[in-house]
C-alpha cells in the first residue's frame, strides 16, 4: 500500500516539476540536486551506525520526503497562496505569507508523516533520539532534493530565456545557496521533529510521548519560518539569521548526534558485558562490538576468508547484538512496564546471534585484537568459564555440550513470558531446552573449538531458555 503511494507520488511529482521547469531545466536541476544526496545520507547514516536501522526503512523515508511530501508541499502551497492572492488582491503579500506562514507548517507537517508512520508500526527500529535523527534526516533529505530540482531548473530555465552567462547566472546563485551554503537547512529542521519522537520513545507517559512529537513540530516550523522569512528582514537578514542562528544551531546538533552516538556504544559495551558473562559471548566481542572501526574490520576479515556471505552474517550479528543492548538497556532503565515484550524480543535476537556466532565470534575476537582493544596477555579465541555475576543477573545459563546435536530440528514460538513452544526437550527445572540458539557449551568450561584465526569456531552446544531477569528489577522479565 504505502510502495504503491510512493510509486504514484513519485510519477506525479517529476512530471509536474518537469512541466514547471521545462525539460532541459529539469535534468539540470536533477544533475546538481544529487550532488549533497550522498553526502547528506552518509552523514545520517554514520550517526545510526551504532544500531543501524534496515536499509528499506530508511529509502521508504528518503522516497516519502522526495515524493510524498514533496508533492503535498507543492500543491497545498500553490493552492494557499492563490486562495490568499484572491482574498486580498495582492499577489507580493500572498507570496510573503504563504512562504512564511503556510509552507513551514505544511512542509514540516508532511514530513513528520513519515516519522510517525515508522514511529508507529515499526517501534523495535524506533528506538530513542539517534533514531529520530536519522530518520527525520533521511525524510527531510529526499523533499530537499525535490525541491532542489524544482528552484535549480526553473534558475537554469530563466538563465536560458535570457542568455545570461554561466558565471553570472541565476543558476549559479541558486546553487551556491541551496546545495553549498545551506544543504542541511531542510534536515536542520525536520531533525527537531525527529528528537521530539526519539524523546518520546524513551518516554514512559502517555503525554508526553504525545506532546514531545508536537513540541518538536513546533520548533521546526518556527525554525523554517523564520528561514524563510530571512531574506525580508532587511539587506542583510539573511547573513544575521544563517549566521546567528542556522550556523550555531548546526553545531549544537552535530555536538548533539557524536554525544548521542558514543552514549549508545557505552551502552552496546555495559548491557553485552553481561551477556558475556552469562556465557552468550565471547569476552573478546564486547570491546569489538562497542567500537565501529572493529566492527568494520572484523566484517573485512569474515569477507576475506568467508566471502560477501560471512560478510553479510557478520554485519547482521553486529546489529542484532546492538539491538539486543539496547533493547536490555531501555528495559532496565523503564522497569517492567516500559518493554513488556522483553523476553520474546530478548529471546529472539539471541536466536539470531547464535545462528550466526560460528562465524562472527572468531572475526570479532580476531578484530579486537587487532585494534589493540584488548590487554596484551589476552588470547581471544577461548571461551572463560560461566561467571557467578550471571547467576545473580538472572541471565540465560549454558547447555549441555551433547544438546547441539538438536539444534535447528525444528522452529517453535516464543510465548509471551518468553517460554518456547512445541519443544519437547524443554525442561523447566534444568532450564534446557532442546533448539534454542547460544554460542556457547555447558557451564563445565567446553566452549569455542579453534580452527585457525581466520576460520569460523564451532560452537558447543546451545544455552538454555530460562527467562530473564533484570538486574534491579522485580522479577522474570
Amino acid at each position: 500500500m504505502l510502495l504503491a503511494l510512493l510509486a504514484a507520488t513519485g510519477i506525479a511529482i517529476l512530471e509536474l516539476v518537469r512541466e514547471q521547469t521545462g525539460t532541459p531545466g529539469f535534468f539540470v536541476g536533477l544533475g546538481l540536486a544529487l550532488l549533497p544526496v550522498p553526502l547528506l545520507m552518509a552523514a545520517f547514516r554514520w550517526l545510526g551506525r551504532a544500531a543501524p536501522a534496515p536499509w528499506p526503512q530508511l529509502l521508504f523515508c528518503f522516497g516519502w520526503g522526495a515524493c510524498t511530501a514533496a508533492l503535498i508541499a507543492i500543491l497545498a502551497n500553490s493552492f494557499a497562496t492563490e486562495w490568499i492572492a484572491a482574498a486580498t488582491a495582492d499577489p507580493s503579500d500572498a507570496d510573503q505569507l504563504g512562504s512564511v506562514a503556510i509552507a513551514p507548517v505544511v512542509e514540516e507537517s508532511a514530513k513528520a508523516a513519515a516519522l510517525l508512520l515508522v514511529f508507529v508500526f515499526r517501534r523495535r527500529q524506533f528506538t530513542g533520539p539517534a533514531d529520530g535523527f536519522v530518520v527525520a534526516g533521511f525524510t527531510a533529505t529526499g523533499f530537499a532534493f525535490t525541491e532542489n530540482i524544482l528552484y535549480l531548473g526553473n534558475a537554469f530555465d530563466e538563465d536560458l530565456a535570457k542568455g545570461t552567462g554561466m558565471l553570472n547566472s541565476v543558476t549559479a546563485a541558486t546553487f551556491f545557496v541551496r546545495i553549498v551554503v545551506s544543504p542541511f537547512a531542510h534536515p536542520l529542521f525536520t531533525v527537531l521533529t525527529g528528537l521530539g519522537f526519539g524523546a518520546a520513545a524513551v518516554s514512559a507517559g502517555r503525554g508526553r510521548r504525545i506532546g514531545l512529537p508536537l513540541l518538536g513540530l513546533a520548533l521546526a516550523m518556527g525554525l523554517h519560518a523564520l528561514w524563510n522569512s530571512s531574506s525580508r528582514l532587511g539587506e542583510y537578514g539573511f547573513y544575521v539569521v544563517y549566521g546567528c542562528v542556522m550556523v550555531p544551531l548546526f553545531g549544537l546538533l552535530l555536538w548533539l548526534a557524536v554525544r548521542i552516538r558514543r552514549r549508545r556504544l557505552r551502552a552496546v559495551a555495559g548491557e553485552l558485558a553481561v551477556y558475556a558473562a552469562a556465557g552468550w559471548l565471547g569476552p573478546a566481542e564486547v570491546p569489538a562490538l562497542a567500537s565501529m572501526p572493529a566492527r568494520s574490520l572484523a566484517r573485512t576479515l569474515a569477507r576475506r576468508s568467508g566471502g560477501r556471505a560471512a560478510g553479510r552474517a557478520v554485519a547482521l550479528y553486529e546489529a542484532d547484538a546492538a539491538a539486543l543492548a539496547l533493547l536490555r538497556n531501555r528495559a532496565r532503565r523503564g522497569g517492567p512496564g516500559h518493554e513488556p515484550d522483553f523476553a520474546g524480543r530478548e529471546r529472539e535476537l539471541l536466536d539470531r546471534l547464535w545462528l550466526r556466532r560460528a562465524t562472527a565470534g572468531p572475526a570479532l575476537a580476531r578484530a579486537a585484537a587487532m585494534e589493540e582493544l584488548l590487554p596484551p596477555w589476552f588470547d581471544p579465541l577461548p571461551r572463560p568459564a560461566l561467571a557467578p555475576e550471571a547467576v545473580l543477573t538472572g541471565m540465560p545459563s549454558p547447555r549441555r555440550a551433547s544438546d547441539a546435536k538438536r539444534v535447528g530440528a525444528k522452529r517453535v514460538g516464543v510465548r509471551k513470558d518468553g517460554v518456547r513452544r512445541g519443544d519437547a526437550g524443554f525442561d523447566s527445572d534444568s532450564g534446557s531446552d532442546s533448539d534454542s540458539d547460544s554460542g556457547y557449551g555447558s557451564g563445565s568450561g567446553a566452549g569455542l573449538r579453534r580452527s585457525g584465526p581466520w576460520r569460523s569456531a564451532t560452537p558447543a552446544g546451545p544455552p538454555s531458555s530460562r527467562p530473564c531477569v533484570l538486574p534491579g528489577g522485580d522479577g522474570v522479565r
